[in-house]
């Protein structure tokens, strides 16, 4: 019988009620975990088994609240989240056709994220967590994003199951990072951002540009992809003819030869751009020029971050990494999957599995974070109800709380 491993405080943990032993013991039934998240934007509540299968994945977005604001406005988010989280949890229970007494465990994103509205998922399911019994089982949510192909490969879809060791792109409105997972809870970071994130850059380049939210269902990413590649992620750029005369701006690559992003220069020579030709004056073919250039960038960078991550780690004798698996929400862009398997195909490496998981699992949710509570369940990995949210945690302590001392 699988036990919380023992914490600080040990008359905090949640209590393990007889049903979560019995099925964690004999294995009669699959496990069933609520997930919870908040952590910026999206209110989520899913219901995942262990044996991988989705039961729900109630998804509230805030588009309508924070467009006006060209980005994520802390407070605002705070408070939607508060209405929206007990409306997603009883959605998700309903569709699900489970109740809180068939559960067991409640999982919640602990970070990181924006500290206040990481609270409101967290706060959710320490409540539940106490009033049930229920362990409770805090998240890392970058360590969500990267294990979510597990959930949903195959059969659950046509992509296969990464193999370790992998490389793992970590790509949102909050993160950059390529990473070497070892294991489900071993990462090693490669390269992250010196500045702004890619997924935030290309929010504000949306924004600057003029693109309304409403082309991408609510997001200025997805809205700033399909305004510059309205032909489809590989169709041939306009020509300056086609612009009106005008060639496409060029975009300096940050930090050639180092292993780090940097999105800051890019978006600021869009900024000198658009304050010689502004964008609320630019023709329509022009504006479409423009966004494409910024775009393909934005992803030209990231190609050529992985292609020097993976000739560092040849120089340094490690295993060869047998697979690139892509998470976030920056991952769900067609464009970038399309760049990214061109360039493992230039490499000679045709057969490197380049790993997505469903659009809508790229972007924020519930379900990736109840998968790896599942994960932390079987181990006996739980937390006190004392566990805090944390706006910055490096993934490489995802579970350092559990290493014994």
């Amino acid at each position: 019988m699988l036990r919380p491993k023992p914490t600080r405080q040990p008359v905090w943990a949640p209590l393990w009620t007889s049903s979560a032993r019995r099925a964690l013991s004999t294995g009669a039934r699959p496990l069933l975990v609520l997930g919870l998240e908040s952590s910026a934007d999206d209110t989520c509540a899913a219901v995942v088994s262990s044996d991988r299968r989705l039961l729900s994945n109630v998804v509230l977005k805030q588009s309508a609240i924070h467009e006006s604001f060209g980005g994520i406005h802390p407070m605002h988010a705070q408070e939607a989240h508060q209405a929206n989280m007990p409306v997603a949890i009883e959605r998700a229970l309903a569709e699900a056709g489970v109740s809180l007494g068939d559960l067991d465990a409640v999982a919640a994103t602990r970070g990181p994220g924006m500290y206040g509205c990481l609270s409101v998922c967290l706060g959710a399911a320490k409540a539940l967590a106490a009033a049930t019994g229920k362990p409770l089982i805090g998240v890392h949510h970058m360590q969500a994003h990267a294990l979510t192909p597990f959930l949903t490969a195959a059969p659950m879809t046509s992509s296969p199951a990464p193999e370790f060791p992998f490389l793992t792109l970590l790509l949102s409105g909050g993160h950059t990072l390529l990473l070497l997972a070892r294991s489900p809870s071993s990462f090693r970071i490669l390269a992250s951002t010196a500045d702004e994130s890619i997924g935030a850059s290309l929010d504000k380049a949306s924004r600057d540009l003029g693109v309304p939210w409403a082309l991408g269902a609510g997001s200025p990413g997805a809205a700033l992809e399909r305004f510059a590649f309205p032909r489809g992620a590989t169709s041939p750029a306009l020509s300056p003819a086609e612009a009106h005369g005008t060639a496409p701006p060029t975009l300096a690559m940050p930090f050639a030869r180092e292993l780090a992003f940097s999105y800051a220069g890019q978006r600021s020579a869009l900024t000198r751009l658009l304050r010689a030709e502004p964008a609320e004056g630019m023709r329509a073919e022009r504006k479409e020029q423009v966004a494409r250039a910024f775009m393909e960038a934005a992803f030209e960078q990231v190609a050529a971050k992985v292609e020097l991550g993976m000739t560092r780690l040849r120089g340094e004798g490690e295993d060869e990494v047998k697979g690139l698996v892509v998470a976030g929400g920056v991952a769900a862009n067609l464009v970038l999957r399309e760049r990214l398997r061109s360039r493992l195909d230039m490499l000679g490496r045709p057969d490197l599995p380049l790993i997505f998981p469903p659009p809508h699992l790229c972007t924020d949710n519930a379900a990736m974070i109840a998968w790896v509570g599942l994960h932390r369940l079987e181990r006996g990995l739980v937390d006190p109800l004392t566990v805090m949210q944390r706006a910055k945690w490096p993934i490489t302590e995802c579970e350092a709380d559990f290493l014994d001392v």
